[in-house]
């Protein structure tokens, strides 16, 4: 709504009230996914530990799954293993980077990807920390094996597992199409800005300085 040619500023309050929610940090939800996913990954390895023994194997969907509890030293799939302790360090690293991050993230998407990694992280770091041998040295209780029994055609995995590659996974679709992590897209930064030029060209104070320096008589050409 224009009064007299000017711009009203309430005119902007919605929109500009929508982008200060979009740009609002999102932390909280960073969390939350990886509270469920942490949540998720502590519950299945407490029953599997509990209900299924060492040589035991499940067989699910036809063969599409099989329950088989493993003890992995290693990475995610079994990787790496014999760098427990490194691991666990890198593990805590993580951990880290991701909570400081989270205080400046402001994308949607990104705290979907950063939560999964993290609960992914935090779920393992878990069981390096509290499970046998020792603190920082434990192994990580596995137990989901594709295709067949004794990692025959998939290295045995974990909730937490799935969690980390799938938070790569968008991390790098999202590096790839450029979504910023801690600012707006661009189109709104622009829109942004030609609405306080626009605002600022037809306040009344600019159109009254102008109309007093074409009125004085010495000025004029």
């Amino acid at each position: 709504m224009r009064d007299n040619g000017v711009v009203n500023p309430t005119d902007d309050r919605p929109s500009a009230v929508a982008q200060t929610r979009s740009r609002s940090p999102r932390a909280g939800l960073c969390a939350a996914v990886a509270v469920v996913v942490l949540g998720l990954d502590v519950l299945s390895k407490a029953l599997v530990v509990a209900k299924l023994d060492v040589n035991e194997k499940v067989r699910l969907l036809d063969g599409a799954i099989y329950l088989d509890l493993a003890r992995n030293s290693g990475a995610a799939f079994s990787l790496g293993t014999g760098f427990t302790v490194l691991l666990s360090l890198i593990a805590l690293g993580v951990v880290a980077v991701i909570v400081r991050t989270a205080r400046r993230m402001r994308s949607t998407s990104w705290a979907i990807a950063l939560g999964l990694i993290l609960g992914g992280a935090a779920g393992n770091l878990g069981d390096r920390i509290f499970r046998a041998p020792g603190v920082l040295r434990g192994y990580v209780v596995d137990w989901i094996s594709l295709f067949g029994p004794n990692a025959e055609h998939w290295p045995i995995f974990n909730i937490a597992d799935s969690a980390i590659v799938c938070g790569a996974i968008l991390s790098a679709v999202l590096s790839l199409f450029g979504v910023p992590l801690d600012s707006s897209p661009r189109g709104q930064t622009n829109s942004r800005t030609k609405g306080r030029t626009n605002s600022q060209t037809n306040s009344p104070t600019s159109g009254q300085a102008d109309r007093e320096t074409s009125d004085r008589p010495g000025e004029r050409g």
